[in-house]
């Protein structure tokens, strides 16, 4: 059953954007100055105040989210139950202007805190693979 929550929170953080539901993306990421993202171009985000300045690209009519797929989710969570991580491979297609925008093959992975009684997002990581 937690893993199935924890599979619910991970999808609701990156399949939030077909219909620009910004209050499932925002009950699937932890709001406190510790989150942190890491981004395959190297930019690091760091708290939830950062993480929201995205919005003004997310909700640009100029940008679509087409789909998302993830494969290949393993998930562990720690013995006390309160904390879980997960690696997945991510597609991410998108659109701006018109033009794709996507994140193919993109390894994903993060760490989740339960806070009472609910799974959220407090590190996430994409990468890309150098050939």
């Amino acid at each position: 059953e937690e893993k199935e929550l924890i599979t619910k929170t991970i999808h609701n953080s990156i399949g939030w954007a077909k219909d620009k539901n910004l209050d499932l993306l925002y009950s699937a990421i932890a709001n406190d100055p510790a989150f942190l993202e890491v981004h395959p171009d190297a930019q690091v985000v760091k708290g939830f105040d950062e993480f929201r300045k995205a919005e003004e690209f997310w909700m640009n009519p100029d940008f679509k989210a087409v789909r998302y797929e993830i494969r290949d989710l393993k998930i562990n969570i720690s013995a006390s139950e309160d904390a879980a991580w997960w690696f997945c491979m991510l597609d991410d297609i998108n659109e701006w202007k018109g033009q794709p925008a996507n994140w193919e093959n993109t390894r994903w992975t993060g760490v989740l805190e339960k806070r009472k009684g609910k799974w959220v997002i407090v590190q996430q990581h994409f990468s890309f693979a150098s050939e």
